[in-house]
């Protein structure tokens, strides 16, 4: 998949009404601090369109990301902010389920999870949220760079154990630093919702056919055939002095 555009369009509070969008909608949902900004900036090829904060709980609203004109990334809050307010945690979980289950356009639901540690209680809450509205959730699981290959395939396991998961549940070793899992993430998106690349023009090479069509297309511009007699003609009679 190549990304040729990517824009924050539609910002959702809690009192927010849901955007109703005619392209589909990808929906990542995880735990704060789980790195699903730095996954959404490495899946986009941008370094800032997500903003990334040390400090966990920094989405708290629901973020919709137009992607090639023609599908929409959504980022959902992170959940789980141990200092959040049971008020404030409550309003996001309502949120969350509320896109979750009215959303017409969202085609699939992938789950981050820290491959370091075990899926804690508000994980296997949402994992199962995802199932009870019908979706077959991908989980992708963050920071593999911190471990090695035999520890990454030791937590995928337990992952799969603690949230009871199916064998047709894709379990997805991912890392932002070194950018392993980003092609397959990739291909899992287009595979669920059956998106496709669009043609969408270059601004910047249409104002370069415009003004130079012989350096645009690396090759010399031909006249057409009447000029180009015309052309010979005259050189001919100045050789011959004419």
């Amino acid at each position: 998949m190549i990304i040729k555009s990517a824009n924050l369009e539609t910002v959702c509070g809690v009192t927010s009404t849901l955007p109703e969008n005619d392209c589909p909608e990808i929906a990542f949902a995880g735990k704060s601090n789980v790195g699903k900004s730095s996954l959404i900036n490495t899946l986009l090829d941008r370094k800032k369109l997500a903003r990334t904060s040390s400090s966990p709980g920094k989405t708290q609203t629901i973020n919709f990301y137009k992607i090639n004109r023609s599908f929409y990334l959504v980022d959902l809050p992170g959940y789980g902010y141990a200092k959040a307010s049971a008020q404030a945690k409550e309003a996001w979980g309502k949120m969350i389920e509320n896109y979750l289950r009215h959303s017409r356009a969202l085609r699939a639901v992938f789950l981050l999870i820290d491959i370091r540690h075990d899926p804690g209680e508000n994980d296997i809450q949402m994992y199962n949220w995802i199932l009870e509205t019908g979706f077959v959730p991908v989980i992708i699981a963050t920071k593999a760079d911190k471990l090695s290959r035999t520890q990454i395939e030791r937590q995928t396991d337990r992952i799969r154990r603690v949230l009871q998961t199916d064998e047709d549940i894709c379990v997805i070793p991912f890392s932002s630093v070194s950018g392993q899992g980003k092609e397959e993430v990739r291909r899992k998106m287009v595979e669920l919702t059956g998106i496709s690349e669009p043609d969408i023009p270059d601004p910047a090479a249409e104002s370069l056919t415009a003004a130079d069509p012989e350096k645009a297309s690396g090759r010399k511009a031909r006249w057409p055939k009447e000029e180009r007699h015309k052309a010979a003609r005259k050189k001919r009679k100045g050789r011959n002095g004419i």
